[in-house]
């Protein structure tokens, strides 16, 4: 069995981008297998009311959220549509080729938690998809496949069935790590 740092993320939480940045800085060598899901739908299914929706919980993640960039020294900025519905980027990720996945990682992530876009207006999407090098036309349609919606679901369920209830999550030898100050913790269980 291949050794490797399951991230379980999504677009559209913060954690998830400033665990990434994170990521990106890592030695090449070690195996991260990105493992997209529907956070909304990842939280419906464990009966989760998301922080976005609880003033309290939202005023204390922007905060928190701008400390850890702060420290990190990563550009961020509170998007000011959070939250949006993240479904077409997440289909989108498992649609596009494998070779154009990080470049469209770095764009969605740096688009919606960096440049304060809505990655889910469809005039914005089709000028970030064709920054990513992908035909819209190609990729609006690949969104929409049974196949394509089917995986997603099958992913954000997986992650369910492991106990993973919110994103970022980090799976280690079965271990799970969840929060984007939980990397550390991982990456020592992948170095055992």
């Amino acid at each position: 069995m291949t050794k490797e740092v399951e991230f379980y993320f999504d677009f559209i939480s913060p954690y998830a981008y400033l665990a990434y940045k994170k990521i990106q800085s890592l030695p090449k060598d070690i195996k991260i297998k990105y493992k997209p899901v529907f956070l909304g739908a990842l939280h419906n299914l464990e009966g989760i009311t998301a922080p976005a929706f609880i003033k309290l919980k939202l005023k204390h993640m922007i905060s928190d959220c701008d400390l850890i960039a702060s420290k990190n020294k990563s550009n961020f900025i509170w998007n000011s549509k959070f939250p949006i519905n993240s479904l077409s980027v997440m289909r989108g990720y498992l649609f596009i080729n494998a070779e154009n996945r990080e470049l469209y990682m770095n764009v969605m992530f740096d688009a919606y938690w960096k440049d304060n876009l809505d990655i889910s207006n469809e005039k914005i999407l089709k000028n970030l998809i064709e920054k990513c090098k992908i035909n819209s036309s190609k990729f609006f349609n690949g969104i929409k496949d049974l196949k394509i919606k089917d995986e997603l679901k099958s992913i954000t369920q997986e992650a369910h069935d492991k106990g993973i209830f919110g994103a970022p999550t980090f799976v280690v030898n079965n271990k799970i790590f969840w929060g984007q100050d939980r990397l550390e913790f991982a990456l020592e269980e992948y170095n055992k």
